[in-house]
This record gives C-alpha cells, sequence and structure tokens, in this order.
C-alpha cells in the first residue's frame, strides 16, 4: 500500500507539500524520477525512466501502489497513463495531453465554440509563417511551462529575431505563435473527482515589463460566477476534471480568453500559500482524490474571509548572490509574514525574465487588503539582496 509520485527535479510542492501530506495520512511514499542525484539526502526516491508509462508501472512492481499522481507539467499524460495501466485513479490521458499542447488547447476551445485565438505552430526548422494581422503577438514553445521562452513580439522582425534566439538554445522545440490577449492577467484553480468540480479561489497578477512575462506580485481575487462558469466551460472542453488544475486568463469585454491551463497545482510556492490562506491541508486533499475518494468528502470553505498577497524578489541583474535573508516568518498587525528564498546564498545565474530569476518569495496574510499590502510593504523595506558581478 504505497503512494508514488513521479517528478522531474526537486521541487517545494514535493518536499514540503506532498511528502508531509502523504506521511499525515499514513502513507508510505516513492517519489519516481530520472534525478536522483538533484534529490535532498533522504529523500524517498527511485530511479525511473518516467517519461515512459511502462517504465513508471514497473517500477510499481515491488509494492501495490493505492495511488499514483504527479504535479509535473511534463509527466501528466505519461504518469495518467500509468495509473490507467494500474488501474488506478487519475486524470485522462487525452486531456492531459490537450492542456500540456498548446496548439491543440485551442483548437479543442474552438472545436467547442467557445473562443478563437489567432495561432501558428512553427516546427523545428521552420520558417514563421503569420500574417501580420496577427501583431503584437506571443512567441513560445507549444509545450513550454511558465514563461520560460515566452516573448512578446510586435511584427516580423522581432519574431524571426526571438524564433533563432530560442532555437540557438532549443533547436528541436516546436513553438507556437499566438496573438497577445491583453488585459489583466488572472488565476483560477480547481479541484476535481471526474464529476464534480470545485473552485479554490483565483489570483490578480502582476507582470514585469515586456517582452518577458515574469510574475513579480500577486493578490487574492477569486473569479465572479459568471466569469468562474465561463472558466468551467472552457475546463470542459479540454476534458479537465480530476485532481487540481492551475488556469490563466484575461477577461476581455465581459468575455473570459484563456491563456493557458496547467493540469496541476499552482507552481513557484504558491501551491502552499493558497493552502495557508483556505486553511485546508490541500495537499492531503490532492492525494485523497487520487485514492478515489469524492469531492464532498473534503473540506472545502465555501468563502475565504482573509486577504494575501505575494511578491517576487527578483533578480536585476546576472551575478552572484552574495548576501540575502533567510527563511523568516512574524506576525504584525494581525497580519501573517513569510520570506522563503528561492536561490542559494554564493550562486551565479544569469538574469533570463522568467522565474528562473527569483531570489525569494515573500507573503502576506491578514484581514483585509488595505491592511495586507501595508504591512508586507513594511516587511519588505527590512529585507536586503546584495548580487555582485
Amino acid at each position: 500500500m504505497r503512494l508514488y509520485i513521479t517528478a522531474l527535479n526537486p521541487t517545494d510542492a514535493v518536499l514540503e507539500g506532498f511528502l508531509p501530506a502523504a506521511a499525515s495520512l499514513g502513507l508510505p511514499v516513492t517519489v519516481l524520477t530520472d534525478r536522483p542525484g538533484e534529490w535532498p539526502a533522504g529523500a524517498p526516491v527511485t530511479r525511473c525512466a518516467v517519461r515512459d508509462a511502462a517504465a513508471v508501472v514497473a517500477a510499481t512492481a515491488p509494492d501495490r501502489p493505492v495511488a499514483l499522481l504527479s504535479n509535473s507539467d511534463h509527466l501528466q499524460e505519461v504518469t495518467a497513463i500509468a495509473a490507467r495501466k494500474l488501474g488506478l485513479p487519475g486524470k485522462d490521458p487525452d486531456a492531459a495531453r490537450l492542456c500540456k499542447d498548446k496548439a491543440a488547447a485551442r483548437r479543442a476551445i474552438e472545436a467547442a465554440g467557445l473562443d478563437l485565438v489567432r495561432s501558428v505552430t512553427v516546427d523545428p526548422g521552420a520558417s514563421p509563417a503569420v500574417s501580420g494581422e496577427m501583431f503584437p503577438a506571443v512567441v513560445k514553445p507549444r509545450e513550454g511551462v511558465a514563461s520560460e521562452d515566452a516573448y512578446l513580439v510586435t511584427d516580423h522582425r522581432e519574431l524571426t529575431a526571438r524564433v533563432a534566439e530560442i532555437r540557438g538554445r532549443r533547436p528541436d522545440v516546436a513553438l507556437v505563435v499566438e496573438e497577445y490577449l491583453a488585459g489583466e492577467l488572472r488565476t483560477y484553480d480547481t479541484l476535481g473527482d471526474g464529476t464534480a468540480l470545485a473552485d479554490l479561489g483565483g489570483w490578480r497578477t502582476h507582470l514585469g515589463p515586456p517582452p518577458t512575462f515574469t510574475e513579480e506580485s500577486l493578490d487574492w481575487s477569486p473569479p465572479e460566477e459568471q466569469v468562474s462558469s465561463q472558466l468551467r466551460a472552457r475546463l470542459d472542453a479540454l476534458g479537465v476534471g480530476f485532481g487540481a488544475c492551475h488556469a490563466e486568463y484575461v477577461v476581455q469585454g465581459g468575455r473570459v480568453r484563456l491563456i493557458e491551463v496547467n493540469y496541476r497545482l499552482i507552481g513557484d510556492r504558491m501551491d502552499l500559500i493558497l493552502a495557508e490562506l483556505l486553511d485546508v491541508p490541500l495537499f492531503e486533499y490532492v492525494i485523497r482524490l487520487h485514492l478515489g475518494e469524492p469531492l464532498a468528502a473534503l473540506d472545502l470553505p465555501a468563502t475565504v474571509d482573509r486577504y494575501a498577497r505575494v511578491e517576487y524578489v527578483c533578480a536585476d541583474r546576472t551575478g552572484r548572490l552574495a548576501a540575502a535573508p533567510g527563511r523568516l516568518d512574524t506576525t504584525h498587525d494581525g497580519v501573517r509574514l513569510s520570506c522563503r528564498p528561492l536561490r542559494e546564498v554564493g550562486r551565479t545565474a544569469a538574469r533570463t525574465g522568467t522565474n528562473r530569476d527569483y531570489l525569494a518569495v515573500l507573503h502576506a496574510i491578514g484581514p483585509d487588503q488595505d491592511t495586507v499590502p501595508a504591512s508586507l510593504a513594511a516587511f519588505r523595506r527590512d529585507l536586503q539582496w546584495t548580487i555582485v558581478e
């Protein structure tokens, strides 16, 4: 009776979320990964070719698995296939594939009559054939994650340059070029048991300057019911309905327009912050759904009477992080304040314009949207990060 988790590199979601949650549920757990040497000593990892469903199934042979899940964007489809072969509750492999393939997701939503976002796929080695009417546009990997290699381009010249730049790093990656969806970026998070779907809420996201799309801060802002209904319809079109899901979107003229769907929990420690804000054992809930429990068995709050703000401290240049605060937790005026380092002191890194530039994440949870930002600003003023070239 063992829980298996597929993963690549070590993440806070697994180390601080799923592993303690499994222990709380009394479940022995094994993390299957193709990078066991990158995980901290003592982590229950086993080497496995986790991009191969047959290898994942074979790796569970020593024990009788009671659940198999993944929080990795890259492993949702293969994990869903393996779970199905093992007869375990899991995500629909087709839905996992659609969410990962941004071009396919656009086609599915268009076929459902819900929205049309103009997009063009650019295969490896091919030149981008894009109409001038599509600009401004976004170019990004067709199966990319987060903001990595995603750029705003305003004309053919910029597009050609960005495609060449991306291919210089990743020559075999397929790209997608799609119309830029202007508007306030928001997020939407759900849990489902394959039949019912529950809203966990959402955030209003503030981005850094273009042409990259680095998330710099987020404010708690659950969607209104009319928006939530539109979002659910789009998730239905993709077949999303089991476990955790995270979507990003804008609203234009009252209409929801999806940016992308990640069939997992929200990332960059936001999952841990969300659990604290909702005051629920979120990671235990995800495991319980994969154990086959119904959504109705989970005690999810109908409303949240607290407010939260999250800020990422980003490197402003390439260099070595020479000094930084450590892990901090405090309370001021009824607001819980925290700092979590995301880069080790002494490490040298290039500035990329992505979440790889994050040095730390700060968050505040308190009674209202006036008190919380003010407390977080005061907290941040006393913290310093030093980068030397």
